[in-house]
C-alpha cells in the first residue's frame, strides 16, 4: 500500500488537472451534442444514451498509445531519474515512452523504480 504522504504535493494536482481536462472535454462534447438535438427540433432522451461505435473508434484513433514503459528524467532536486509502467497515474504528463529492454538498462543503470506501479517487480530486476 502507498502512503499517501508519500506522493507529492504537485504530483497531485497534475493527476487532478489531467482528470479535470478529461472531464471539460467530455462535457464540451455533450453540450456539442446537444445543441445540435436542439437546432434539429428533438428533444433530449432521458437517459445517457451510449456512445456511439464510430465515435468511439474516432475517439480511440485519436488518443496516442500509452507506453508500456515510461522515464521520468531527473530534473532540479531530484538525483535520479524515474521507471514507470506506462499506465501509473503517478508519472503525470512528464512520462517519456521507452522500450521494456530501456526500462531494465534504466534500473540497472541507478534509476529508481516508482514506488507506485513498482516496474522493477514487473521487470524482475532488483
Amino acid at each position: 500500500m502507498v502512503d499517501p504522504g508519500s506522493i507529492s504535493r504537485l504530483d497531485k494536482l497534475r493527476a487532478l488537472e489531467a482528470w479535470l481536462d478529461w472531464q471539460l472535454h467530455q462535457t464540451r462534447a455533450r453540450i456539442q451534442e446537444v445543441e445540435a438535438q436542439e437546432r434539429q427540433g428533438q428533444r433530449e432522451p432521458r437517459g445517457e444514451e451510449p456512445p456511439k461505435q464510430a465515435e468511439r473508434q474516432v475517439e480511440e484513433r485519436r488518443r496516442p498509445r500509452t507506453p508500456d514503459w515510461g522515464l521520468i528524467e531527473a530534473g532540479v532536486g531530484s538525483p535520479t531519474a524515474e521507471v514507470h509502467r506506462g499506465d501509473c497515474w503517478a508519472a503525470g504528463k512528464r512520462l517519456q515512452g521507452i522500450s521494456r529492454e530501456r526500462a531494465i538498462a534504466e534500473l540497472a543503470d541507478a534509476a529508481r523504480a516508482c514506488e507506485v506501479c513498482r516496474p522493477d517487480r514487473v521487470l524482475g530486476t532488483p
